[in-house]
């Protein structure tokens, strides 16, 4: 394996290709090497960079027998704030906390990829493999929420990448941001596909009876297969399930996200992951429409042609039926569900399941009347309110 380091022409892409040569010298179709657990095939340079590089396979390399092997480094994030503010009319929350940048899992549909372009990374191989946590997340989120005027709304957190990947075994900090909110009596809401979920439901469950937390589990497949290769260091689908079940035991109540929704890969299994999920105690479900903005489209079409094949074509195919022949449409409202025929097809179903295995019930709000900010260490109790004793 070698590569290229050329300047790029401003605004255009880069497309990465691995040709392996066939038996008879002429060029096989494209190729990308593995990268042992990880989801994405290539890595290219982000869309920002005033340099492109290309790793291409030169031909010595084809026959090498193991998958190579790439190392995982993690950095602070020296972030001045910690919750992020949005007005997007099709989400359902104002605010949100990211412990981390990048994910470990390496889902190769994650929407949040493109988002390493922003730090000169590449949204492939770097995603996963080049991460960043925020070692002051516990203090910012403090200081934040003891600003006089400050205003509850729920916080979502995980929005963007997964607050519960491996790191959060050893790092902790969406534990830390866990205790902060519970300190404050503040309403949260939470989405994951990692079983480590469960290690809290200390808290979680504590705030979940008391209407201050609910809990969402993505399960995108129960098939273990298919879920290793989307999602290569998430936990299996029976251990998702296995989290949901500690969660309502514990009082946190738990909506599974049949997310993203593959059409030719993993539609199928729509109605039996909802089952499955209601046996588990969830008690509600939503759903999403693959979605393949900037540079996931290539990514996720390596990934197919590598792990799929016999499916790559068909897949995308029904993926444009759903986006106006486009890999990809954004439109507001539109985004997270697609359009036509098939689109539809998956949003009946999908409200049949749902009624069928009750998990339609009504969402009550979060308590956004419990909120207070306890006192600081140190500070002494005011026994005559907040101007001091009269006379």
């Amino acid at each position: 394996m070698t590569g290229i380091n050329r300047a790029r022409p401003p605004g255009s892409r880069v497309l990465v290709l691995f040709p392996a040569l066939a038996q008879d010298g002429d060029m096989a179709n494209p190729s990308p090497p593995l990268v042992k657990g990880r989801g994405a095939r290539s890595n290219a340079s982000g869309r920002f960079n005033a340099r492109a590089s290309e790793a291409f396979d030169d031909g010595w390399t084809v026959e090498d027998p193991q998958p190579q092997q790439l190392k995982t480094v993690v950095l602070p994030d020296k972030a001045k704030t910690i919750i992020t503010r949005n007005t997007s009319p099709d989400i359902g929350f104002d605010r949100s906390i990211n412990p981390y940048r990048g994910c470990e899992h390496g889902c190769i549909y994650c929407f949040a990829r493109p988002n390493h372009a922003f730090l000169g990374l590449s949204p492939g191989l770097d995603f996963e493999s080049k991460l960043f946590f925020k070692p002051e997340a516990a203090t910012l989120l403090t200081a934040e929420l003891s600003k006089k005027g400050y205003t509850p709304r729920p916080i979502q957190i995980g929005a963007d990448t997964d607050p519960y990947q491996p790191l959060e075994r050893k790092l902790r900090v969406t534990r830390q941001v866990l205790e902060v909110l519970q300190r404050f009596n503040h309403p949260l809401t939470l989405l994951t596909k990692s079983s480590l979920i469960s290690r809290d439901t200390d808290i979680l469950g504590a705030m979940g009876r008391q209407g201050l937390a609910r809990a969402a589990v993505s399960i995108t497949s129960l098939d273990r297969g298919l879920a290793r290769s989307m999602e290569p260091r998430a936990a299996t689908p029976q251990r998702r399930l296995e989290a949901v079940r500690r969660l309502t035991d514990a009082g946190c109540p738990v909506t599974v996200m049949f997310a993203p929704v593959i059409p030719g890969l993993n539609d199928h299994e729509l109605e039996a992951v909802l089952e499955a999920s209601a046996a588990a105690g969830a008690t509600a479900a939503s759903w999403v429409m693959l979605r393949l903005p900037l540079e996931i489209g290539d990514l996720f079409q390596e990934w197919l042609a590598s792990d799929h094949p016999d499916r790559a074509s068909r897949v995308m195919s029904l993926v444009r039926q759903t986006r106006r022949g486009k890999t990809y449409t954004a439109e507001w409202s539109v985004r997270g569900r697609g359009e036509g025929p098939i689109a539809a097809l998956v949003a009946r179903r999908f409200e049949v399941a749902r009624k069928r295995f009750g998990l339609d019930a009504p969402r009550v709000e979060l308590d956004l009347t419990r909120f207070r900010v306890p006192p600081r260490a140190g500070d002494q109790l005011d026994m005559f309110g907040s101007n001091g004793p009269s006379g």
